[in-house]
């Protein structure tokens, strides 16, 4: 964090105190209120720490009024429509664009690594036959640290870096496992002569009895679907990665951690309660009845996959899928899923409506990756997953980044105290 040359003064009961403001390289001013405490006596009260920076990093920016994500300072729409997943990794994780030899080096060490130790099968078989795919992948990516323990010492350079290769390369397979053990269908295992997209479809739907051929635009739908997720700043997950990690927890466990905070519906599930909106709506015809309800202040529906909590403007991401939504549902078309049939129609409607216009209820990520992944034949109950695959590296990367802080401390958050004061026990014959 560079000096500050700039400082605010707070005046308590009399006194002043001066904090000092860091200017950072985009976005607002940032306070420092790290010795408020010591000096003054007092905390800041800021529920859900929507007004605290957390950590100084230099991995993604988000300017929400702009409609704007940066990764390393690179447009996340010229990422997913120039680069490819993989790339991206690379640069989230070392700061910088790979050479052309740098990217094959990265990329043959993950796909070295995408088999997953042969005992882990077993994990999976523990679980009940419908137990929801993120129960499982919660679970086994907590267990990889009892096999791989030739890289949970964070103290040490390169096992960290062996961490981070494992768990972007391995995740597909996990994720992959968990949705055939729900279906009741074997494990495939995964072939280094795909890309990483394609790998990942392969395992989900290939079975023993025959080859399954991966379609491009598919393959290229699911890259970008992986690119547009694999990192967003500091989220809910991300944090709670930070903060499992300050306390000096072993990669998975930390992993394994943001896994289970993406799992919320109010983060990683918004694309599902997407799908579960358009199957409420049901049909064509009723969609402007919805239409309407989503205008009405006094009514608690809502249009799931419309607007977004940071972006007031158009979420970049989701210019970027709507190509890939396009050209999925042309390759497979909308006629025999009535589904997709409410969701274009529903998409064409609010784009057009002077309301959604006004408001900038523009349709997002979420909407798009939704529409794509329903079409290719994915679940709901497998959006969040592919979600904690996609966001993997940038929980890794940030982990990285902090773990690598010589001022990291554990964290701690204080609170505003509102129980009872000091009282005197007393024994249970005389309550």
């Amino acid at each position: 964090m560079t000096d500050s040359k700039k400082s605010a003064t707070l005046t308590i009961d009399g006194a002043s105190y001066d904090l000092p403001i860091h200017s950072p390289t985009a976005g607002p001013d940032v306070l420092d209120i790290r010795k408020l405490y010591a000096q003054a006596g007092v905390f800041t009260y800021d529920p859900g720490f929507t007004s605290t920076a957390s950590c100084d990093s230099t991995i993604t920016f988000i300017d929400g009024g702009k409609g704007e994500l940066l990764h390393r300072g690179y447009p996340i729409d010229q990422l997913a429509g120039k680069s490819h997943y993989l790339e991206v990794c690379y640069l989230l994780l070392y700061g910088a664009l790979p050479t052309a030899a740098q990217l094959e080096d990265f990329e043959n060490r993950v796909t070295n690594h995408t088999m997953i130790h042969e005992q882990m099968a077993n994990f999976f078989r523990g679980f009940r036959r419908d137990a929801h795919p993120m129960a499982i992948i919660t679970g086994v990516v907590g267990a990889m640290s009892a096999f791989y323990h030739d890289s949970t010492d964070i103290n040490d350079p390169w096992q960290r870096e062996v961490a981070s290769i494992r768990m972007i390369a391995k995740m597909p397979t996990i994720v992959a496992m968990a949705y055939k053990y729900t279906i009741g269908q074997p494990f495939v295992y995964p072939r280094n002569d795909l890309d990483y997209a394609s790998n990942f479809l392969r395992m989900c739907f290939a079975v023993p009895a025959e080859d399954y051929e991966v379609n491009p635009i598919l393959a290229r739908a699911m890259d970008r679907i992986f690119t547009l997720h694999a990192d967003h700043e500091q989220n809910a997950s991300t944090s709670t990665v930070r903060l499992a990690s300050s306390s000096g927890a072993n990669p998975f466990a930390c992993i394994a951690a943001g896994v289970a905070c993406l799992w919320g519906p109010a983060h990683g599930g918004a694309n599902q309660a997407c799908l579960e909106m358009l199957r409420e709506i049901g049909s064509v015809d009723r969609i402007p009845e919805f239409i309407e309800r989503a205008k009405d202040k006094n009514d608690p529906f809502r249009l799931m996959g419309f607007g977004h909590r940071v972006y007031k403007n158009v979420d970049p991401r989701a210019t970027v899928l709507k190509q890939s939504a396009d050209e999925v549902l042309e390759l497979l078309g909308v006629e025999n899923n009535p589904l997709l049939q409410v969701a274009k129609v529903l998409e064409e409607t609010a784009l057009n409506d002077p309301y959604f216009k006004e408001k900038k209820l523009f349709p997002n990520v979420d909407f798009y990756s939704g529409i794509i992944l329903e079409a290719m034949g994915f679940p709901t109950s497998m959006f969040t997953p592919i979600f904690a695959l996609s966001r993997t590296v940038g929980w890794i990367s940030q982990w990285q980044e902090m773990i690598s802080d010589p001022t990291m401390k554990i964290g701690r958050p204080r609170q505003l105290y509102q129980g009872e004061t000091l009282r005197d026990y007393t024994d249970i014959e005389e309550r």
